[in-house]
């Protein structure tokens, strides 16, 4: 995605990932351009941002937090970091039950509507089939919010 925003002409793009490794990848995929985005290898559980952001893309992290504790630091970030719009891509209850071996929390509209609503207002769900790079297909949810 961030490939697609930059040839797009969008300016002041961070990218948050707990790996070092996926971070410097993508760095080396884009090149220079990767000079033009903040990177910050962090847990988002424990992430604590030095701005806010008018649009934020959770892409295939949120099902990870299987934890009460870890989905309520999800909350509070985004209720402190966004400024206006959430985009969130999980598994759907149609989706994986686990991850690279590891277990995930499936979703659906009501579910993060639910974890969501106090700060943020749904705009729209759906899911999708994702076809993955080993031609396996993954049952997605999208839902984007406004921030209330």
């Amino acid at each position: 995605m961030v490939d697609y925003l930059l040839d797009q002409g969008y300016e002041n793009i961070s990218v948050l990932d707990i790996s070092a490794n996926a971070l410097a990848r993508a760095k080396k995929r884009l090149g220079e351009k990767a000079e033009k985005v903040t990177w910050i290898e962090d847990n988002i559980t424990v992430f604590e941002p030095k701005e806010k952001y008018d649009i934020w893309h959770d892409r295939a992290v949120f099902h990870s937090l299987t934890t009460v504790d870890d989905i309520k630091a999800h909350q509070r970030l985004v209720a402190q970091a966004v400024n206006k719009y959430m985009i969130i891509g999980t598994f759907s209850i149609n989706g994986l039950i686990k991850c690279s071996g590891l277990e995930i929390k499936q979703n659906d509209e009501s579910s993060l509507v639910n974890t969501f609503g106090k700060k943020f207002n749904k705009i729209e769900c759906f899911t999708e089939n994702h076809t993955t790079p080993f031609y396996t297909t993954q049952n997605f949810i999208f839902c984007t919010f406004a921030k209330k």
